[in-house]
């Protein structure tokens, strides 16, 4: 309740500060005038595991675009080729060395990663975590985080499911070792309360991961329920549900949305998709940092901006706003 008032409030700032204009001192980027005094000298940082060529990921970079558009900024948004936690760190160090007035990052390894981002709290740089990173900010000095909580949206994911009749499943996890991903699983397995199986799949070869896929249907005929981390790890299921025959007797869902993934729920393809709303996990940080470097205000606490679930009862009304690299 507290981080969604915190959202609430702070997207009213936004659309006041917006719509007020910041007088004489506004700077030529300010979004068609509509920036705050000084903006255009405000340079933020993002670095994530995600690259903008995965659906998800391009969303989040949608909303980290126009949050610098009418924030009136200049933001630097990078991301390694593959998830690669060496090469992220180094891009992160890369970002530090620019002397940003704000950073956002994804944590996924926090282990991995947490010398890099030390190293930007250390220089000063005001640093902000999104989409992955809700249980570590705090530790690594980061001012707040914008997400969702994982593990508890997939609790929320195995309660629907064992709903539905599911008391075995599959967890395919695209990323084994992202903790984000890795909490989402464990939240699946203790949600359900029956079995769960994690696959681990390479979405880089989306032939192997439907062959990984179907070897795990036709090896457990028990399994009557799936679930997928995210809409490139949901193709491949689907095709593999549809190759083993089992399409009819194992039900399916996933984490976030992509246009394949809201016709597959309208078709009855699919029970259910997860929303984390990642467009705001773009746009937020920008702007918090964004008033951060102008005023020194920050939300008292993360901003949650899931979990939502998209079924076939709403699926229509996300259809165009996804297709808008919006949801």
């Amino acid at each position: 309740m507290r981080a969604g008032r915190t959202l609430v409030l702070l997207v009213a700032l936004v659309v006041a500060l917006a719509g007020c204009g910041g007088g004489e001192e506004q700077g030529e980027g300010g979004g068609g005038g509509q920036g705050g005094a000084g903006r255009e000298d405000v340079n933020i940082a993002v670095v994530t595991h995600g690259q903008a060529s995965d659906p998800f990921w391009s969303v989040v970079q949608n909303g980290v675009n126009q949050a610098a558009k009418d924030m009136g900024v200049k933001v630097e948004y990078t991301a390694p080729d593959t998830f690669d936690m060496v090469e992220m760190s180094q891009l992160i160090d890369a970002a530090v060395a620019t002397e940003p007035d704000g950073l956002v990052v994804s944590v996924p390894d926090a282990d991995a990663l947490q010398d890099s981002i030390q190293g930007a709290v250390e220089a000063g740089i005001p640093v902000v975590s999104m989409n992955a990173g809700v249980d570590v900010y705090e530790d690594l000095g980061l001012l707040t985080h914008v997400g969702q909580t994982e593990f508890e949206a997939g609790v929320g994911a195995g309660e629907r499911m064992a709903e539905e009749g599911v008391d075995n499943a599959l967890c395919v996890n695209q990323e084994v070792g992202n903790a984000s991903l890795d909490q989402r699983c464990d939240g699946f397995t203790e949600g359900l309360g029956g079995e769960v199986e994690v696959i681990s799949v390479d979405l880089t070869d989306p032939t192997g991961s439907q062959s990984a896929i179907e070897t795990a249907l036709g090896q457990n005929t028990d399994v009557n329920g799936m679930l997928t981390l995210g809409p490139t790890g949901a193709d491949p299921a689907l095709a593999a549900l549809d190759a083993s025959g089992r399409a009819e007797d194992v039900k399916f869902a996933t984490f976030d949305l992509a246009p394949s993934v809201l016709e597959a729920i309208q078709n009855g393809k699919m029970l259910f998709a997860v929303d984390q709303q990642q467009y705001l996990q773009g746009y937020l940080p920008v702007v918090m940092l964004t008033l951060y470097s102008q005023y020194g205000t920050i939300p008292a606490s993360e901003i949650e901006t899931g979990p939502a679930f998209v079924t076939q009862e709403n699926a229509e009304r996300v259809v165009q706003l996804t297709e808008d690299g919006i949801r």
